[in-house]
């Protein structure tokens, strides 16, 4: 018989069968999607083409409560965003430096927000031509200074060693993060190139001119990486203290062929093949989060899902720690325990079962929008059934706002509505700001608990809530203030009888 891995209408009951239910989902759950524009799927779409292609994704994704959005901007030294600095990106226009007649960045920002939804900016820091780009504009920074950049197959890369380089990159952060309301500022696994064939990375002359006192070459590129992420993380920091910076490095940091610490796996390795040395930037609290691209499949025999998954629990909880999601390999591969389904079911348990894991992050974001294996509807209908909170960042903010004022049940062209006062003032320090509501619901004679998820109905930048058409008996609604890190208030009630 041959075996299809699609989640059908049998593994569907079967989830919803299972002993977790809604209310088992947690309060508190980072759940992003990445957005890319590498892969040119603007192009041939005019602008409104494109608002609809990325209005109807962010649609999808809400009703699969998703809470977090990370939209590439730079791709390759070039902007997705009306920028001083650098030019339009081709992936808009097929042209470098065309100018779209919009801006992809304010206009996700606002519906994003609009949704409930953070923006995390992502940016390359160090790539600066792919294989596809034929002609870079004059405003590129390779074409006022070439003697920045290095050379690799066919592409380019700002030279990592540069401190001119550095600071450019922190500049073009610093733009973004000052000009746009982003919720964060997020960087990818492109670090030192993938090697290719075994071609080595033309840095020699560099090395040999400035490094630093350090022997080995491999120390001494990490060296500038770190140095890139250190001035990166204080630009971000200075810059707006609310924003976050988060980076989501490649899956596999070691294998422990080449150190004890390292995980079991055989692949291409972060630490000596991209010189990205990820656990020195979480210990260092150089990254706000880490989402580690962990693309496998339960049972990979080069780098099993379940191995990866539970080595970067032990070695990266020092910062909040999401798991990068491959939609298309998870509903591609057979469950090893139960032929009937894919992996998704066993690959929550599993992040759920681990406290350090505090969410998980979907690649790509257009095939969980298009239910590509249904894999929306699960998380819709099963894992994502109520809003979550994002997690707490003490680190950065602990300060809740002040409790809304004045919740009343009003009656709004036949709707009826809940409706309240924000707390702030005209001296409220943004920091201290209530920026999102939550609004959770409990029947008559249910106890008041903020801690279930599964009386979260809204979570919403609105002062005010429809309440459902149809309804009857008697509620107690209850509405909480959230800042800009997720600082929750003390809520405010109020008895609504239908």
């Amino acid at each position: 018989m041959k075996l299809t891995f699609k989640v059908n209408l049998l593994l569907l009951l079967l989830l919803l069968c299972q002993s977790i239910v809604a209310g088992d989902n947690p309060k508190r759950e980072f759940r992003g999607a990445w957005i890319q524009a590498v892969n040119g799927q603007y192009l041939g779409m005019d602008r409104d083409e494109t608002k609809r292609y990325l209005t109807t994704m962010l649609d999808n994704l809400k009703r699969a409560n998703v809470n977090a959005i990370i939209f590439q901007v730079r791709v390759e030294g070039d902007a997705l965003y009306r920028s001083n600095l650098e030019p339009w990106s081709r992936f808009l226009t097929g042209t470098q430096g065309k100018d779209p007649g919009w801006d992809p960045l304010e206009f996700m920002v606002a519906e994003s927000h609009a949704r409930g939804m953070e923006l995390h900016a992502w940016i390359n820091p160090y790539r600066a031509r792919t294989k596809g780009t034929l002609r870079l504009s004059p405003a590129h920074q390779f074409s006022k200074h070439p003697e920045r950049f290095i050379g690799y197959e066919s592409q380019l890369f700002f030279n990592p060693s540069l401190q001119e380089n550095r600071d450019w990159i922190c500049k073009v952060v610093k733009d973004i993060v000052s000009r746009y309301d982003v919720d964060a500022l997020h960087i990818d696994d492109y670090f030192y190139p993938y090697p290719v064939g075994g071609k080595e990375f033309n840095d020699e002359m560099w090395f040999k001119k400035d490094s630093r006192g350090i022997k080995d070459k491999g120390d001494w590129r990490r060296d500038n990486v770190n140095r890139l992420i250190y001035q990166m993380h204080k630009t971000v920091r200075e810059t707006k203290p609310w924003v976050k910076f988060g980076v989501s490095p490649f899956g596999i940091y070691r294998n422990i062929s080449s150190s004890p610490t390292g995980s079991d796996t055989k692949g291409l390795e972060s630490y000596d093949a991209l010189y990205a040395d990820v656990l020195h930037w979480v210990n260092e609290g150089w990254v706000d989060y880490c989402i580690p691209q962990v693309y496998w499949e339960i049972g990979h025999t080069a780098a099993d899902y379940e191995t990866l998954v539970r080595w970067w629990a032990k070695y990266a909880s020092n910062r909040p720690l999401y798991i990068g999601q491959d939609v298309n390999r998870t509903v591609r591969a057979a469950d090893p325990k139960n032929s009937r389904s894919h992996q998704m079911p066993a690959k929550m348990a599993l992040q759920r079962s681990l406290p350090a894991v505090q969410g998980s992050c979907l690649w790509d974001a257009a095939s969980a929008a298009k239910n590509v294996g249904r894999y929306r509807d699960v998380l819709e209908q099963h894992y994502h059934s109520s809003p979550a909170l994002m997690p707490k960042h003490k680190f950065i903010d602990s300060k809740a706002p002040k409790k809304v004022k004045g919740v009343k049940r009003i009656k709004a062209d036949g709707n009826d509505v809940l409706v309240w006062i924000t707390p702030n003032k005209e001296d409220t320090k943004e920091m201290d700001k209530a920026v999102n509501y939550v609004v959770y619901r409990f029947a008559k004679g249910e106890k008041v608990n903020l801690e279930k998820a599964a009386n979260i109905v809204a979570i919403t930048p609105n002062t005010y809530y429809n309440l459902p058409k149809g309804d009857s008996g008697k509620f107690t609604y209850v509405v909480t203030a959230l800042d800009r890190l997720h600082n929750e208030s003390k809520g405010k009630k109020v008895k609504v009888s239908f």
